[in-house]
């Protein structure tokens, strides 16, 4: 779309969805008019959030940290399953190095992370 959208338009524009939600299912077509507004209203939303409140990848020393805590896995633990050094571990939850993309997929694997997480998308 790329305008300028307002704070008072993305408010509206949310308000409107709330409305149109209830009225629009998924076999709703796409081509009736309540659906096609829905989008529209969406695409505002969208682009005002986007540009206001913007998501930063999380990095990838939390996403493992996080991910280790939840499986409740030690870095002694995690290195027996990737099949490499505690150390070597240690110096990704440090951040002193980037895992091989061969590793990152290993990574993602182990700890049931989504290769586009670990990739920030």
């Amino acid at each position: 779309m790329n305008t300028n959208i307002t704070e008072s338009l993305y408010a509206m524009a949310l308000q409107r969805i709330e409305e149109l939600l209830p009225e629009v299912c998924e076999d709703t077509p796409t081509y009736n008019a309540k659906a096609v507004e829905l989008k529209l209203m969406s695409d505002i939303v969208i682009e005002y959030e986007e540009k206001h409140f913007p998501v930063n990848p999380v990095p990838l020393t939390t996403l493992m940290k996080n991910k280790m805590k939840e499986k409740h896995l030690t870095q002694k633990e995690l290195a027996k399953r990737l099949e490499i050094s505690t150390s070597r571990v240690n110096d990704y939850l440090q951040g002193k190095c980037e895992p091989t993309l061969k590793m990152a997929r290993a990574i993602c694997q182990v700890l049931d992370i989504e290769a586009d997480t670990m990739l920030g998308l």
